[in-house]
């Protein structure tokens, strides 16, 4: 009898371990699944990215799941990271929470990109459709490209980017986004108004062929 209760005992003992074990197992696969990424390092760094301001410890454990210890500690394991590899980019606490920026050692390159940048040559595409929206401003994407034989939406969010076009609200009749040039399109060309850019009708084979072509794109931007 003995014997029989030593083994019901047994086979109890391995059957809860092997409960156990699969309980552990299920735990360990619902883990990732919990985080959403693979490491809760990873996951901080994921939203941090996305995110247009500042996000709070709190902030990060909501949307992570984890304690704000946990998080806690992890930021101020990557600040720690960022700043001992020297990289170019380095997390700051400010506003009440954390947000990447760039690393103040690299703002030489970073201020010799971005001028470098502004004082970029134009394209011919960019210069030919701001040429066409400084003669005939204000004037519609859909005029533009009558005039150029192709599509300038890419050109005209660049010229907008380089502050050279602005919105100047919109046409009455198809209600589409009018485009004029700028004070700085002024000040990069050296003069003092629209009055001053020189005569274009002579270089027009024929005006007319060219207002009725602009015409009969009006309603299609």
């Amino acid at each position: 009898m003995s014997d029989v209760q030593d083994d019901v005992q047994s086979n109890e003992a391995v059957l809860d371990e092997g409960i156990q074990e699969e309980l552990d197992a299920t735990d360990a696969a619902e883990e990732p699944e919990e985080l959403g990424a693979p490491s809760l390092a990873a996951a901080i760094e994921a939203l941090l990215l996305l995110a247009d301001e500042p996000m709070s410890v709190v902030a990060l454990a909501q949307a992570t799941r984890q304690t704000t210890d946990d998080v806690e500690e992890t930021v101020r394991a990557l600040v720690r990271d960022y700043n001992e590899a020297v990289r170019g980019f380095e997390l700051r606490e400010i506003a009440g929470g954390w947000r990447y920026y760039t690393r103040a050692e690299c703002s030489p390159v970073v201020e010799r990109y971005v001028l470098d940048g502004q004082q970029a040559r134009l394209t011919q595409a960019s210069l030919e459709t701001l040429a066409v929206i400084a003669y005939r401003q204000p004037v519609t994407r859909g005029r533009v490209g009558a005039v150029r034989g192709v599509n300038v939406d890419g050109v005209i969010r660049t010229l907008v980017a380089r502050g050279l076009i602005e919105e100047a609200g919109h046409e009455d009749e198809s209600q589409a986004i009018l485009y004029r040039t700028t004070s700085t399109f002024l000040e990069r060309l050296g003069i003092a108004s629209l009055d001053d850019l020189p005569p274009l009708a002579e270089h027009l084979p024929d005006l007319a062929d060219l207002e009725d072509v602009l015409d009969s794109v009006a309603f299609g931007d």
